[in-house]
């Protein structure tokens, strides 16, 4: 199934730097620093061939044993803090991604599966499922993408159609992690109260549901469990749906402004291990009668590589505690355009540090089981998923030219004498 994730022994001063910052507090500083301790005495190596879909679930029960998936739910219904906070996510998804590219999918996908019944459940779906997301007893997953509907989401083809006290439902989602282990589903499907964006509605779906099928297991580079969905004459009831009918698209879209900084912060903590890695590897290996580290390339090498890492740093903090601010003064917390900014940036950044690791480790870099080969294939996906690198600079351009107050033309003199007269 690939090369293990083996946790890096290298201290977090880098984390340590971040979390001193004004973007948090004491109770964030305290949580990053007990979280990485747990981190370094819980999370233990695993063989190249592990059942990936048995890790998965492992871990999901470790983190809610340990309390650390009670951040992803509100307190109202057995998380830790009175609301969803985007600072302790980041800061979470950051340390696990450090450590364990797997640990960080589990307890992500806990509150990205979970995030559309926190923001639009009734208080009966809250109560049923959130409690045992907290607790790791149920694994959450989300369904947005399908074939031909990737990031236009508007374009999706799978419909649930009305039945008295049901809705139907029928079509395909792809692509859907934790498909296959997931115990339910929040589901995203075209019910037509309008054309595009506006006609679509949410459900959460529990995976033994009758017409819910697991239709192909779908592998990838850095294995995680992934599927995709086949809906066929699905019956949901009515009260499964996530807020008002024809207000899907928009939910999802809340949802992804929640957790889409946290994707820039996982990015982080990949990229921050590469270069704990290639740090490490610059000061221990001889190279033309001194250390690989003497050499000025390697040098300048390793400062854009910090470089990059502290600027992605920056774009996340700040995003996430724009999110935090803004729910704290009453706000909607929509921080879309910084949330794309961090994510684009954290990723693509990520994605050249840890190929510049690979590249100072030599052939070494590229054997499989080594730490900077698994980053490697671990990182490439952040790329692409909540939103590809291209999708997000749309984002930024779009809402960008959304803010932009073009200046009032001047007012033109008609004086005896001027040039307009």
């Amino acid at each position: 199934m690939g090369a293990a994730m083996i946790p890096s022994t290298a201290p977090s001063h880098a984390f340590a730097s971040d979390v001193a910052l004004p973007f948090f507090d004491d109770a964030h500083r305290t949580l990053a620093r007990e979280l990485d301790h747990w981190c370094r005495a819980s999370l233990s190596h695993r063989d190249a061939g592990a059942d990936v879909d048995a890790a998965c679930r492992s871990l999901v029960r470790q983190l809610g044993d340990a309390g650390w998936l009670r951040y992803c739910v509100p307190r109202q219904h057995g998380g830790a803090l009175e609301r969803l906070d985007s600072r302790a996510l980041c800061l979470l998804r950051a340390t696990l991604a450090r450590h364990d590219g797997l640990a960080d999918f589990a307890f992500a996908m806990q509150g990205l599966g979970s995030g559309a019944i926190t923001l639009a459940g009734n208080d009966a779906l809250r109560e049923r499922y959130l409690p045992r997301v907290a607790r790791g007893d149920a694994i959450a997953a989300f369904a947005l993408s399908e074939p031909q509907a990737g990031s236009d989401v508007a374009a999706m083809q799978c419909r649930a159609v009305r039945d008295g006290d049901h809705y139907v439902l029928d079509g395909e989602k792809t692509w859907i992690s934790n498909g296959g282990i997931a115990d339910f589903y929040c589901v995203f499907a075209r019910t037509g109260e309008a054309l595009g964006a506006r006609g679509i509605s949410a459900f959460v779906i529990d995976a033994g549901t009758p017409g819910l099928a697991i239709a192909e297991r779908i592998e990838v580079m850095a294995p995680h469990p992934l599927a995709t969905l086949r809906f066929t004459g699905c019956r949901v009831p009515a009260t499964q749906r996530l807020g008002e009918p024809g207000q899907g698209f928009r939910l999802a879209m809340m949802t992804l402004d929640i957790f889409r900084a946290s994707v820039a912060a996982a990015a982080l903590g990949f990229g921050r291990a590469a270069l704990d890695e290639a740090l490490a590897r610059a000061q221990s290996r001889p190279m033309f009668g001194g250390m690989l580290a003497d050499l000025q390339l390697t040098q300048a090498a390793l400062g854009d590589m910090a470089t990059a890492l502290d600027a992605a740093a920056l774009l996340t903090w700040r995003a996430a505690w724009l999110r935090d601010a803004s729910i704290a003064s009453g706000g909607d917390g929509r921080v879309t355009r910084e949330a794309a900014m961090a994510k684009m940036t954290a990723t693509e950044n990520a994605q050249r540090v840890i190929d510049r690791a690979v590249q100072l480790f030599g052939g070494l870099g590229v054997r499989v089981g080594s730490r900077v080969e698994s980053l490697y294939r671990e990182i490439r996906a952040l790329r692409i998923y909540e939103g590809a690198t291209e999708v997000q600079k749309l984002i930024v351009g779009r809402e960008t030219l959304a803010r932009h107050q073009p200046p009032s033309p001047a007012p033109v003199s008609t004086s005896p004498g001027s040039p307009a007269s």
